[in-house]
């Protein structure tokens, strides 16, 4: 059924269409018996479980209602989270989140790849800017009667949707000054996010991938920490690396988390290689931008594979990168991550993806 309605979808342009799509979907589930029969037709929650097994997971003393989550820049303003938590996510990374709203680069800016499983996008952090987004994360947590309280973590009666924050500099910040834009960042939506995403490594905003470099990032994790300690309830922060460092490159990431103790690292962002794509992505593979899907999962499973053996388990690792079946997520966590996060799985499997998931794990 999603197969034929995705070659419809796959008539219009993308990024229209997918903002068509989810605002057609918050308009479904604002209907109360609607509402519930997509949370009963597609929430892993409804899947009968062995005795003794559980789809919650524990990590950073967050309790996560399963292992799969949608990973940044699908729902960048917070808009769509009743939709999301409808669909059985486990988790939500909102953003990239910016201090000021920017409106990305000029369109078109997102492509499909339809032989190769795949997308690129080069939409370079359009955002609302974070007091916006803050604002309609307070509306979401006092709306399903979570208590937003800086001496505690969130709190509710029941399981709960977990919101991580991605976030980043804006386009005119020059990178000497990156640390103030993460500063803005991560204090205005510290009660709101459960957990923190520091993202240096999008291909999509000019010179942002140097802050890779160790000393840039001890610059801006550094500060990060320092502020996180100071505050009542300290929030866990990782970072977000790109598929294409170099072993030395991720060495160094890897020796710099340790030392000042990062709660984890997300592996991984969109490459700017556009190695072993089909001949009928030719035209669309010059497109600039970073590539997403079934074409940089090898590469993702080896770099989580590489940082745990490297550490032994010693760094939290939220696996992204071409996760389309349950197979897929099996091989992410058995290379060493604790959670995965899909993005353009989503739109090539469809919204049955995180139940297809859990089951299959």
């Amino acid at each position: 059924m999603y197969k034929l309605l995705l070659k419809i979808l796959f008539l219009f342009p993308p990024e229209g269409i997918h903002y068509f799509s989810m605002n057609l979907l918050r308009m479904l589930c604002s209907v109360g018996f609607i509402k519930k029969m997509i949370k009963d037709l597609f929430s892993p929650t409804r899947l009968p479980i062995a005795i003794g097994t559980s789809l919650t997971t524990q990590l950073f003393n967050i309790k996560f209602p399963n292992k799969v989550g949608l990973g940044a820049g699908f729902d960048k303003n917070a808009r769509y989270l009743r939709e999301l938590e409808c669909l059985g996510f486990g988790f939500v990374e909102i953003g990239t989140v910016t201090p000021l709203a920017q409106p990305g680069n000029d369109k078109p800016r997102l492509f499909r790849l339809p032989k190769d499983k795949a997308l690129i996008n080069r939409m370079g952090f359009n955002n609302d800017g974070v007091k916006v987004i803050a604002e309609r994360l307070r509306q979401w947590a006092m709306g399903n009667g979570q208590s937003i309280n800086t001496h505690s973590p969130l709190t509710t009666h029941h399981s709960r949707l977990i919101i991580g924050g991605n976030i980043g500099k804006n386009k005119i910040t020059p990178n000497e000054d990156a640390w103030k834009d993460y500063e803005i960042c991560f204090n205005e939506l510290h009660h709101y996010v459960d957990y923190f995403v520091v993202n240096v490594s999008s291909p999509n905003t000019p010179g942002l991938r140097e802050l890779q470099e160790k000393e840039s990032l001890r610059k801006i994790l550094g500060h990060l920490q320092m502020l996180n300690n100071a505050k009542a309830l300290a929030k866990p922060i990782l970072l977000k690396i790109a598929p294409d460092l170099t072993k030395e490159q991720i060495d160094d990431v890897i020796d710099l988390a340790m030392e000042i103790k990062l709660d984890g690292l997300v592996a991984t962002n969109t490459t700017i290689s556009r190695e072993g794509l089909s001949p009928e992505s030719a035209n669309i593979s010059k497109e600039t931008g970073g590539l997403s899907g079934l074409p940089i999962k090898q590469r993702s499973t080896e770099i989580v594979k590489y940082i745990s053996e490297k550490t032994n388990g010693e760094i939290t690792i939220i696996a992204s990168g071409g996760i389309f079946l349950g197979a897929d997520a099996k091989e992410k966590l058995d290379a060493g991550a604790a959670l995965v996060q899909v993005w353009t799985g989503f739109i090539y499997e469809g919204p049955g993806i995180v139940k297809k998931i859990c089951k299959s794990l």
